[in-house]
């Protein structure tokens, strides 16, 4: 960890240059558009290199601000791939190499958690993490009773470097306005700060996990590892093996790869009906397929907690689309917040925009691929203010399903999975399956 800038005086003035960064560019801007350059593409320049900017600063300050850099990537659609792909080249590396935490840093951390007497708890505890993570790290050890354990170890100070970064990044709001806006920054900032700080907290991540651990038991499809001590800054569960996700990508056959899609798909619309939270953070390193075919999941810290279960209006309008009423679409997105009142869209464009992402519940069944992929993403970076997805909004209730939704298309993309993926919708989504009107006030 010493490599990380942990005084916020330096971290402040790291994220502090943002801003500053922004009105000089703005400055060159103008002076460039005198020159004869089209104000579209002045605007575009500059908000790629201020992107460019916010990423670079983001990934060295590594850490808390990593963890930010992660749930801002809801904004990834703004901005175009040349700067999104390095970004994510980034935080991969960081990520993969996040130096561990010092044996006597564990051990003092383990004794403020748990007590001087820590090791009684455990027959063993291997020293070495077995996985690193942006606010913490992994370590493999045996409980008392003779059970294999993951014990997480939050750490020291992460919580408040990754707060403090959120304050300084609530000032980049009218930059964000700036690439989308149709888009209210300011609430969506704040439901992703809350949703952090719960993050940060391991005895919330417990209650999350238990109660999916409960749920699952015995489940032919899904195993959670249980819960077995926790407190804020310290996770002790049940240890889990089995072939990570990200290897099924890269040496899994076609078989294996359309099993984990599709049970990836069911556990992720399953999850809000049956224990009233969707797992938040779908990516490949939380997951491994089991020996015998069950899906493992890992990590609760982010759930987005849906006491009533998926809302029913997104399977309403998913079904509305199909059928190609796009006046009942709009009105409908405009009722949920996704159109802003001072917002006016075009419906064709609305629809082609749409249309590729609505595919996978219209069709039997459905090959998720790069190229596919690939070729959504080139409407989605058109940075011109007339790309009906820059005058979208993002209404806070939707924050978390935005990033699962994002996040789980991607790891489909990667698995290649063919599966009948639109049988889940249908069994899962509320309201994708009936005939009920979409209540439009």
């Amino acid at each position: 960890m010493s490599d990380l800038p942990r005084r916020a005086v330096t971290r402040s003035a790291k994220l502090a240059t943002l801003p500053l960064s922004f009105a000089g560019r703005t400055a060159v801007g103008i002076g460039k558009r005198i020159g004869g350059k089209s104000a579209e593409l002045v605007a575009q320049e500059i908000q790629q290199r201020t992107a460019d900017q916010i990423f670079k600063v983001l990934g060295e300050l590594k850490g808390g601000a990593m963890k930010l850099g992660q749930a801002l990537s809801i904004f990834e659609a703004a901005l175009p791939p040349e700067i999104v792909g390095p970004y994510r080249a980034t935080l991969t590396k960081l990520q993969e190499a996040a130096p561990p935490l010092p044996v006597s840093t564990v051990h003092r951390v383990l004794a403020e958690e748990l007590g001087d007497d820590w090791r009684e708890n455990f027959l063993d505890f291997d020293d070495q993490p077995a996985a690193a993570a942006s606010i913490g790290q992994v370590h493999r050890a045996v409980w008392h009773d003779g059970r294999a354990v993951a014990v997480k170890i939050q750490y020291p100070g992460a919580g408040k470097a990754l707060l403090g970064d959120f304050k300084q990044l609530a000032r980049l709001g009218k930059l964000f306005g700036v690439m989308l806006p149709g888009l209210d920054i300011k609430a969506v900032l704040d439901e992703l700060q809350e949703r952090i700080a719960e993050e940060l907290d391991y005895l919330r991540e417990a209650e999350a996990q238990h109660a999916f651990a409960l749920e699952f038991k015995d489940d032919p499809d899904f195993f959670v590892p249980d819960v077995i001590a926790a407190n804020e800054h310290v996770l002790v569960t049940e240890w889990m093996d089995g072939t990570p996700l990200s290897k099924v990508i890269t040496g899994g056959t076609q078989e294996e790869r359309d099993q984990a899609g599709l049970r990836f798909v069911r556990f992720l619309f399953c999850s809000p009906a049956r224990v009233a939270m969707l797992h938040a953070d779908p990516h490949p390193g939380n997951f491994r397929l089991l020996p015998d075919g069950r899906l493992g999941i890992l990590d609760f810290g982010a759930v987005n907690r849906l006491p009533d279960g998926y809302p029913v209006v997104f399977g309403q309008l998913t079904r509305i689309f199909n059928q190609g009423d796009m006046d009942t679409v709009v009105a409908g997105l405009r009722a949920e917040g996704f159109i802003r009142p001072h917002i006016e869209v075009d419906a064709d464009a609305l629809r082609a925009f749409l249309a590729p992402y609505v595919e996978p519940t219209a069709v039997e069944e459905f090959t998720f691929s790069r190229e596919w992929l690939q070729a959504q993403a080139a409407t989605v970076t058109d940075l011109r203010p007339t790309n009906v997805v820059r005058q979208l909004n993002l209404p806070v209730s939707y924050v978390l399903i935005h990033r699962v939704h994002a996040a789980g298309v991607g790891v489909l993309c990667q698995l290649g999975a063919t599966a009948r993926f639109r049988d889940e919708v249908i069994r899962w989504v509320p309201g994708f399956a009936d005939d009920e009107a979409v209540p439009l006030a």
